[in-house]
């Protein structure tokens, strides 16, 4: 990858990764109605660090709005803020982080970014001069005023000097400085400015680069940190203006030469305090997908092997001994890798809280947003794709799920509403649920105005009231009569539906009128590596998804029935099942007919359940899931029950069933 767009990506991951924290400090605060001294010096360097950060970008509004607001923070930190203007700062801040991530959008879509911030920064300042009760310096002069103190009239004071001709000694100094302030050291530093001046790269060279600290046990941390920093040629530790302890540190060896002042034997920090170094990398995902991809072709090769005819001849204990340790490696490898992809739903969940109490203010609905489950993990590419059905969920729930206040405490109900995100992990899949306890859903009004849009496909008598809630994801269909500025934009449930069911996923929904509404994501931990049942149809193989088979067995034909349309069924303990013929439905001719000839497997999908009928099960497999050729989407095979394909190790090529779409196309 280009170091360009490496550096750029990593500049979205960590401005996109601070924001969301930011978010989550704001509704702290907002909660617990205050700024805490924790919280205002959180707030003034995550804004600083993106200042930074965006300054060595080049990306000017971002840096400049940021710098506005981390100077705002500033007078805040060492005035303080009265508790009246709570709500408009928040409010504030809010507007601004918004800002910042439509210009981030605009980054990632190579668009231009916002030139003109005139009116942005004159409503900071004007909100400045609000809580500083007519205070006439203005935040440039309090900035002024923070120069003129960041004086060398501390306790002490490392100064640091960098590798020869290692260039941009400024940057390579900033690292320092937030490497300091993560670690929570209280300093000052020299030269200022050094994110964004390249110009004070000479004047470091010359001078060396300055920090100054007031306590014993800041000193201590920031010694560790500039002794692990990289490319630092030697620093000096001084004592109010005086040398009394110089270590050098070689950045070849990372050996370290101890001197001392006559005048002062006692050395002032502890030579042996190492700084940890940092257990967690950022790696692209793109390599990850590269190495997910590797290890599928492992797993396929290894398929070949067991299966290659000459090899099964062998008959050699010794080769099948060592064929099995390769699987258990095999299978160890793929494992650690799946999990390298693994994320906390809690970063989807987190993003939900401003969705609420922002609605919640426009709507004027009061609502607890309940979320258990976070530190539940999935596949990142699946949580990038389910992001987007959640909010859609949350936002239909507080606009259209919980009532107005008024009708709450009409039905006896307590007057804040609740909403509650729910992950769990069940097996080989992940369930989350969007629940909320507002006026449900209405059965009779969904079917009729399923019927007034055409959109039944059998007598209104034979829908249950889950069939009925299974029409809200049928395309064009919508509860909403008004058009809000939350929802009636075209985007329903069969969106969010089609969105689940791209990662293999299922969408269940249970309301009780009056009482509220629930609905589930069914979301399989993985999408690259599955265990599936390979059947034979014909002359063509499929596989089955495990997790989608309940039992196989062979009927009777006594055990068949039929209905008034001659479609088959069977009666599984105590419930009857329909039986689709796989040869009939794809349309494969195939000499087994007889139903006790073949083999019925009963599959389920979210809570609907048919039984499929197929000529033989060929045995277990572990199977690469490969996307279909884009060539084949005009042919819609995902709703025809193909939901891709597996390169077996003989080289055959075996259709994925989904048995999802199978079972909504009877």
């Amino acid at each position: 990858m280009d170091n360009n767009f490496a550096v750029l990506d990593m500049y979205l991951f960590e401005t996109n990764s601070l924001l969301e924290q930011l978010d989550s400090i704001l509704l702290e605060a907002e909660s617990e109605l205050g700024f805490g001294k924790e919280y205002i010096d959180e707030i003034f360097r995550i804004m600083h660090t993106i200042k930074g950060s965006s300054a060595m970008m080049q990306f000017d509004s971002i840096t400049d709005i940021s710098h506005k607001i981390e100077d705002l923070f500033y007078y805040i930190r060492e005035n303080g803020i009265d508790s009246q203007y709570n709500e408009k700062l928040v409010n504030l801040v809010f507007k601004f982080t918004d800002f910042i991530k439509g210009e981030i959008t605009k980054i990632e879509e190579g668009q231009q970014l916002e030139e003109n911030i005139e009116p942005f920064e004159k409503e900071i300042l004007e909100f400045l001069n609000t809580i500083s009760n007519g205070e006439e310096r203005s935040m440039s002069e309090k900035a002024v005023e923070r120069s003129e103190t960041d004086t060398p009239d501390m306790g002490y004071i490392i100064k640091v000097n960098f590798d020869d001709e290692i260039q941009m000694e400024n940057l390579r100094a900033y690292i320092i400085v937030n490497q300091l302030r993560e670690a929570g050291v209280e300093f000052k530093y020299k030269p200022e400015n050094i994110e964004n001046s390249p110009e004070t790269s000479k004047e470091i060279v010359e001078n060396g680069f300055f920090i100054y600290l007031d306590s014993k046990e800041d000193l201590d941390l920031a010694v560790n940190i500039v002794r692990e920093s990289l490319n630092v040629k030697n620093y000096t530790v001084m004592e109010n203006e005086e040398t009394i302890k110089e270590e050098t540190k070689n950045s070849a060896t990372s050996q370290l030469k101890e001197t001392e002042d006559s005048n002062n034997k006692t050395p002032i920090i502890d030579t042996d305090a190492k700084h940890s170094k940092q257990s967690l990398i950022t790696v692209n995902l793109t390599k990850l997908d590269q190495l997910v991809d590797i290890v599928g072709e492992l797993v396929i090769a290894e398929s070949m092997v067991e299966s290659d005819a000459t090899v099964r001849e062998l008959n050699s204990e010794s080769f099948k001994k060592a064929t099995r340790q390769v699987r258990k490696l095999t299978d160890e490898l793929q494992d650690i890798v799946m999990s390298l992809r693994m994320v906390p739903v809690s970063g989807i969940f987190q993003r939900m809280k401003r969705i609420v109490r922002d609605m919640g203010k426009e709507l004027d609905k009061e609502v607890e947003l309940i979320l258990k489950g976070e530190e539940t993990e999935i596949d990142k590419t699946i949580v990038d794709t389910i992001s987007d059905p959640i909010m859609h969920l949350v936002r239909n729930a507080m606009d259209h799920g919980i009532e107005a206040e008024e009708e709450r405490v009409e039905k006896g109900k307590d007057k804040k509403g609740k909403i509650m995100l729910l992950a769990s992990n069940a097996g080989g899949e992940i369930h989350i649920t969007v629940e909320d306890d507002g006026r449900g859903l209405d059965p009779e009004q969904i079917l009729e105005k399923a019927k007034a849009k055409g959109l039944l496909t059998k007598p209104e008598s034979e829908y249950s009231q889950k069939d009925i809630y299974q029409l809200l994801m049928v395309a064009g269909f919508s509860t909403n009569e008004a058009v809000t500025e939350y929802s009636g934009r075209g985007v329903g449930m069969d969106v969010v539906k089609s969105n689940v069911e791209k990662v293999g996923g299922t969408v269940l929904v249970d309301s009780k009128p009056g009482v509220g509404t629930r609905i589930t994501f069914k979301i399989p931990l993985t999408l690259t590596i599955v265990s599936g049942m390979q059947v034979l149809v014909g002359e063509t193989e499929f596989i089955i998804p495990i997790k989608n088979i309940q039992q196989s067995f062979i009927a009777k034909e006594e055990d068949i029935i039929h209905d008034n349309e001659n479609n088959e069924m069977i009666i599984i303990r105590e419930r009857c099942y329909p039986i689709i013929r796989a040869s009939q439905y794809f349309n494969i001719e195939s000499q087994v007919t007889n139903i006790e000839e073949g083999i019925l497997i009963l599959v389920e999908s979210g809570t609907n359940s048919i039984c499929l009928f197929v000529d033989q099960i060929i045995g277990e497999q572990q199977v690469v899931v490969k996307p279909l050729p884009v060539v084949l989407n005009k042919y819609s095979l995902k709703e025809a029950g193909i939901s891709g394909c597996s390169i077996l190790g003989d080289g055959s090529i075996n259709l994925i069933l989904d048995i999802g779409n199978i079972i909504e196309s009877m």
